[in-house]
């Protein structure tokens, strides 16, 4: 492991993806926009609703149910086949989904020489595709499983959401002792991660996840 950054003037800025810098997930329109390229393999979808049903009576948590989508719809698929699709799929991503507000704050971050992080529970298929294209120093997201050259669709590693996403930042904390953190999040568990760090921000959260926030002293905005 990297030996911990002691500069005191370190300052890092922890964006959330989904909902936070895009105004939607990428997880569904990934997977759906790689399927209707052979529009026969939507059958596939229907594979997934026993989970669905599980995840909606509580038995399998969204780490789960998201690893069986993508067990359903993508395992087998190359490497090179999906790293094809994440290059069409994320220019056009970034181009009609990505928040004006949220290329502000990250500009903002860049122009102040802050390290960029970009957390997401999205899979690594495409985050790190995405933190490049936004200009990220470096990007966390959930892991997934391959045998050889092909997919497998478990998760390699715990899905990077609500205590998990709490655990990263963390875990910068440590690796940079002394620098101050701010984090963008825009879900109920987000906040989390959100209540550990020094300059939070809850953005275009649900009423629920505004009023928690606000008993945990975190301040809200609506970014268009």
């Amino acid at each position: 492991m990297p030996a911990p950054d002691t500069c005191k003037s370190v300052r890092i800025a922890v964006f959330d993806l989904d909902g936070t810098i895009t105004r939607h997930g990428t997880l569904g329109p990934y997977v759906l926009g790689l399927l209707m390229r052979r529009p026969w393999q939507l059958l596939r979808l229907a594979l997934v609703l026993p989970a669905l049903a599980g995840f909606l009576l509580g038995r399998l948590d969204q780490g789960e149910l998201k690893a069986r989508l993508l067990a359903a719809t993508l395992r087998g698929r190359t490497r090179r086949e999906l790293e094809r699709w994440t290059r069409r799929f994320v220019p056009r991503l970034l181009a009609r989904a990505v928040r004006a507000d949220a290329l502000r704050a990250i500009e903002a971050h860049r122009r102040n020489g802050d390290r960029l992080v970009l957390l997401s529970a999205s899979p690594d298929l495409y985050v790190p595709e995405i933190a490049a294209g936004l200009g990220f120093d470096t990007s966390i997201s959930t892991g997934i499983l391959w045998n050889a050259d092909r997919l497998d669709g478990r998760l390699a590693t715990p899905n990077r959401r609500g205590p998990e996403k709490a655990r990263c930042v963390e875990e910068l904390a440590r690796r940079h002792p002394g620098a101050r953190i701010a984090a963008y999040g825009n879900a109920a568990s987000d906040l989390d991660h959100l209540s550990r760090v020094d300059e939070p921000l809850l953005v275009c959260g649900s009423r629920s996840a505004r009023q928690r926030a606000a008993r945990a002293g975190i301040p809200s905005a609506r970014w268009k």
